[in-house]
């Protein structure tokens, strides 16, 4: 086995994927890699398929639905090399993804977190700055192909383990903002975090879970709704202070009591229960209410 890829983990949380989109993601990482399969759940349907199909995959289950957050942490706390990469079950690897990887396993470069850069960079933002700001050159390594930046999306995290000792995700967090968390705190301590161009990926995108089954639809526009404003305030206000989650709440909330009454008069059910649920979520976590809304599958 190579030496750098050896001290690798890949960590793919599941929660009732679909096979097809899991074989799809197995499919392109490297066959030199560990990988750990959290199942999100009790039981993984097809377990024993998947593991006498990929020689280096050990499936573990949570339980229970622990969350993003939740779910990665038990992944990372069963991990005994120094880096792991955690990758959304929705995406695939570019074919010389982990080729590029082993630049970054070798120590030399100081870093906490590396994000990745999506196949099409155009219609999605991989990595970003907490005020905004445009990607600054001058903070480019060339050697490394890395773009220092304050935080990456969550579909593909690159974490250096020693950097965190155990003090991985948020877990008051449920879905959504844990890893904008995670990439605040690294940089609070001034950490290193980068986005790398050399490690390219495709996201599918709200496929890792039943999300997309027509049958639990409404149900996931419940949930993402919910917990996306929930964990909005939440982040904002563990970073910046209530006042200043409530002044950058404050349109979404009046926005979200306008389009219930909108839809609600216009007969439109599938976008009123998504503003109904937007202003639940914002509401419980103004009056600091814990992320517990879930959905039964």
């Amino acid at each position: 086995m190579n030496e750098n890829l050896s001290n690798l983990t890949v960590i793919i949380l599941t929660f009732k994927t679909k096979i097809e989109i899991l074989k799809n993601c197995l499919d392109t990482i490297n066959k030199e890699v560990n990988i750990l399969l959290v199942e999100n759940s009790d039981n993984l349907k097809n377990k024993s398929e998947l593991e006498s199909k990929y020689q280096n995959l050990k499936i573990i289950c949570t339980g229970s639905n622990l969350g993003y957050g939740g779910g990665n942490n038990y992944g990372l706390n069963n991990v005994n090399t120094e880096y792991a990469l955690i990758l959304n079950p929705d995406t695939t690897c570019e074919k010389n993804f982990f080729l590029n990887i082993k630049k970054y396993l070798n120590n030399e470069i100081d870093f906490s977190i590396i994000g990745s850069t999506y196949e099409n960079e155009s219609s999605y933002k991989s990595a970003g700055f907490f005020n905004d700001k445009k990607l600054d050159k001058s903070k480019f390594i060339k050697e490394y192909n890395l773009y220092e930046v304050d935080w990456i999306v969550g579909c593909s995290v690159l974490i250096n383990m020693k950097k965190f000792n155990n003090n991985f995700f948020d877990e008051n967090f449920f879905l959504f903002w844990e890893e904008f968390d995670l990439c605040k705190r690294a940089k609070d301590k001034n950490e290193k975090v980068f986005m790398s161009t050399d490690l390219k990926i495709n996201h599918l995108g709200f496929q890792s879970s039943l999300s997309k089954d027509k049958e639990f639809e409404i149900e996931f526009i419940k949930l993402r709704n919910w917990h996306y404003m929930w964990s909005f305030f939440y982040f904002h206000k563990k970073h910046y202070g209530f006042l200043n989650a409530f002044l950058k709440s404050l349109g979404r909330f009046l926005r979200s009591i306008f389009k219930i009454l909108f839809y609600t008069l216009t007969f439109n059910e599938k976008e009123r229960t998504t503003y109904t649920f937007r202003f639940l979520g914002l509401f419980s976590s103004m009056i600091n209410r814990k992320s517990y809304f879930r959905i039964k599958i």
